[in-house]
């Protein structure tokens, strides 16, 4: 089972000519709801991938709440483990997308800050289950869970976003760390780590301060990952025509919750790293975030299309 501790929204998505500047007022002709949050877009990626996966977050006690709720569900996410709030409404994101793909996002955290880490129950903390978390939560939770998980033998992997102060203690809980190269270089710093603004050397010196593989995305570059015996893979992105690209919004959830998925049926780290760079480039040809999920007969039919893992010297 893969376990999603993390935060779920309603999304108002708003596409636009051109992202504002400071300051200045664009006006859109239409907006669309759909469901979101980084947990609950991991998840739903995770399930469409064929993974048995179970949803740990909160939501209010609104139709927003109802609705996304009954979303993950429709697809085949288990959500008994969604609690709902009484105090606080479902959290939601303002996602402006420019056409060309670039977009701006504010999260209003709502009933995710009720999050506490004893939803998720000793039960289902076994070795053979995934741990798959964000930073879309309370920090001292995501880090109470973490221990717990790890005193347990539970493969746990953070996907560092929103870039957020992480203690070095909660490093060393992890077995695998997901950061873009904004996240990765705010972070090596925070640590004092020599990094030198390279991406390799980035991920090299998290996994060793960590003792964890570290997985660095770099955007239209692909990926880099340094596992703690400092080993290097180097994956880059499936070719996609540029023309094509419309919402860039899920590419980095579906990256993850596929890579989490890929990783529970028994693929080797650099065969989940090449389905999850699928899975993020196709996400990029439709708009929303859940809604353009690729499901995994999608990425198994591109995955030809993808270039091989390729080992990289340190």
């Amino acid at each position: 089972m893969i376990i999603v501790f993390g935060s779920i929204n309603m999304d108002f998505s708003i596409v636009l000519d051109q992202l504002p500047g400071p300051g200045e007022t664009v006006l859109s002709q239409d907006y669309t709801l759909t469901p979101g949050g980084k947990g609950g877009n991991q998840a739903l990626a995770a399930a469409r991938f064929g993974g048995k996966v179970a949803m740990i977050g909160r939501v209010g006690n609104d139709h927003y709440g109802k609705t996304v709720r009954e979303s993950l569900k429709s697809n085949g996410v288990m959500v008994s483990g969604v609690a709902i709030s009484d105090t606080h409404p479902t959290g939601c994101a303002m996602v402006a997308s420019a056409r060309g793909g670039e977009n701006q996002i504010i999260v209003m955290s709502g009933a995710n800050m009720e999050v506490i880490h004893d939803q998720v129950p000793d039960e289902i903390l076994m070795p053979q289950n995934i741990l798959l978390m964000q930073m879309e939560l309370p920090m001292n939770q995501v880090c109470t869970l973490l221990a717990r998980a790890k005193e347990r033998g539970v493969k746990t992997i953070l996907n560092l976003a929103p870039a957020l102060t992480l203690p070095q203690k909660a490093l060393g809980l992890l077995d695998y760390l997901i950061v873009n190269s904004i996240e990765a270089r705010m972070l090596a710093e925070k640590l004092h780590l020599t990094q030198n603004n390279n991406a390799v050397k980035m991920a090299q010196a998290l996994a060793i301060a960590g003792q964890l593989t570290c997985i660095v995305t770099l955007g239209a570059q692909g990926a880099v990952a340094v596992t703690k015996d400092g080993e290097a893979w180097g994956v880059p992105i499936m070719p996609l025509d540029q023309s094509q690209i419309v919402d860039t919004t899920g590419a980095g959830d579906a990256y993850c919750g596929t890579f989490a998925a890929a990783l529970h049926d028994g693929k080797t780290l650099p065969q989940a790293l090449r389905l999850a760079s699928v899975a993020g480039s196709l996400t990029c040809l439709k708009r929303g975030a859940q809604a353009a999920m690729p499901f995994s007969d999608d990425i198994l039919k591109h995955l030809p299309n993808m270039p091989e893992a390729a080992h990289i010297k340190i």
